[in-house]
């Protein structure tokens, strides 16, 4: 009878106590490659979408006119409240309207249900805020950023303007203009969320997401806007005149 005391229990078990580990180490290996060039996109992106910011203005005074502005929607109401975002983005394009520095006002947001209209919102506040009605122009069809900035180009024909809205979106919105070959600036509102450190690194960790997404939009997808439509003249004042 043969002796098998010689031989030691691992052996017996070498070649089927891990039959996966080859196929484990690739996965990690993967996994890893994944991380790598996952974090590459994001650095990309978003060190990309941010070189605009230099094209961010803060002051009404030193921002260059434009015939028309983009104002960006928001939700008008968080809850019950107000929106201070919504009401920063109001006062900040009423403050051009009013120095001069824009003269048409393209209102651009999400009215893809019946009860939600942003553009509406944002063209009443507006005229409350002194704006003539007949110088603002609601886009109902804004339901993304992508989607106001290529609609003003492409069914508004509008390749200069500025672009209202908080500072980081503005970032994001005039990389899209640029990714269109739009001559943009941007007007910053007042960040509410400015004075809550908390709040403000949830928009930070949210706008790298956003970033992201924009790129790919433009760089990669070259995504077009949900809906065009008919196109709408706005005159200059060669054509008031």
């Amino acid at each position: 009878m043969a002796d098998f005391r010689h031989i030691a229990f691992s052996d017996l078990f070498r070649d089927r106590s891990f039959p996966h580990s080859k196929h484990l180490r690739r996965l990690l290996a993967a996994c890893a490659l994944c991380a790598v060039l996952a974090g590459a996109l994001l650095l990309i992106a978003n060190l990309t979408v941010l070189l605009h910011g230099r094209r961010v203005y803060h002051s009404a005074e030193e921002i260059p006119e434009r015939h028309v502005g983009l104002l960006l929607g928001t939700n008008p109401r968080t809850g019950n409240f107000p929106n201070r975002y919504f009401t920063a983005r109001i006062d900040a394009a009423a403050a051009l309207y009013k120095k001069g520095k824009i003269r048409k006002l393209i209102v651009s947001g999400d009215n893809g249900r019946r009860e939600y209209d942003e553009a509406t919102a944002m063209r009443s506040a507006l005229i409350e805020k002194g704006v003539r009605p007949g110088d603002i122009y609601p886009d109902y069809a804004g339901f993304r950023t992508l989607d106001s900035v290529v609609r003003a180009k492409k069914v508004f024909r509008i390749t200069s303007l500025t672009i209202i809205s908080q500072e980081f979106h503005c970032r994001r919105a005039l990389f899209i203009a640029a990714g269109h070959r739009m001559d943009a600036v941007g007007f910053a509102a007042a960040d509410p969320g400015a004075v809550w450190p908390s709040y403000r690194l949830k928009m930070e960790l949210r706008e790298v997401l956003a970033r992201t997404l924009a790129w790919l939009d433009v760089k990669i997808l070259h995504r077009s806007p949900r809906f065009l439509g008919e196109e709408i003249v706005i005159p200059d004042e060669a054509d008031v005149s």
